[in-house]
């Protein structure tokens, strides 16, 4: 980031909403939009040019479309985080989104403050998916991967469940329960009776412990060792 202030890209087909983004983003004293681009060529020479941190990126765009702009992006330059925006709630474009490397996935209904707070997120390096896609990821990745939940199934009469992740403690497998509900740091904090700062070191340890790339692949984690079942 440029000091404290986090330089963000747009990229989008329909101007009317690039110059609203664009509106939102820039009355936020630490966010500057360096750039705006109608379609993912033009993105990705945009990043090469301007080396955003974090670039919000349309699908369904001329030219190139978002998917392969993002994988084109982060391959080039890891360190530029993508936002994938859509007005489409499917999940083909959520997934391939993820696999092409992007930090985050918002519908383009998001209200204002979630896209604000989704590009300081992700500039920070923190994984963002909305809530209502979260258990989608979660159900998907949890199938692909074939497993049942721990103490799902088993032999029938008495037998030991052991705690799931015991890796962790138990403050830290109840905030990663708050996470797999979908809940921000501020969330937790308020719920937790913490500050965002402890709810920030809590889930970094979370990550360390379970050795796991992002929030993301933690809740993964938690679904498959039966810390938390879907309808949770």
């Amino acid at each position: 980031m440029r000091g404290t202030t986090i330089s963000v890209l747009l990229v989008d087909d329909q101007p009317l909403l690039l110059q609203g983004f664009a509106m939102i983003l820039s009355v936020e004293d630490d966010l500057e939009v360096v750039g705006q681009v109608g379609d993912g060529q033009g993105a990705v020479e945009a990043v090469a040019r301007l080396r955003p941190d974090v670039v919000l990126m349309d699908v369904q765009m001329p030219v190139l479309d978002g998917i392969e702009a993002t994988r084109r992006i982060v391959a080039e330059h890891p360190d530029v985080r993508v936002v994938v925006l859509t007005t489409f709630d499917r999940d083909d474009y959520l997934f391939d989104a993820l696999e092409a490397g992007a930090s985050g996935f918002l519908l383009k209904n998001a209200d204002p403050d979630e896209l604000v707070a989704a590009v300081r997120d992700v500039a920070h390096g923190h994984a963002l998916l909305a809530p209502e896609v979260t258990r989608r990821v979660i159900a998907r990745s949890v199938a692909a991967a074939g497993t049942a939940p721990a103490g799902g199934e088993g032999e029938t009469g008495t037998e030991h469940i052991p705690e799931p992740l015991p890796g962790l403690t138990q403050r830290e497998r109840e905030m990663l329960r708050m996470v797999a509900r979908g809940m921000s740091n501020g969330e937790i904090a308020a719920e937790a009776f913490v500050t965002e700062a402890t709810v920030k070191t809590h889930v970094s340890n979370i990550l360390a412990k379970l050795g796991v790339r992002d929030r993301v692949q933690a809740v993964v984690a938690a679904y498959e060792a039966g810390l938390v079942c879907p309808g949770d």
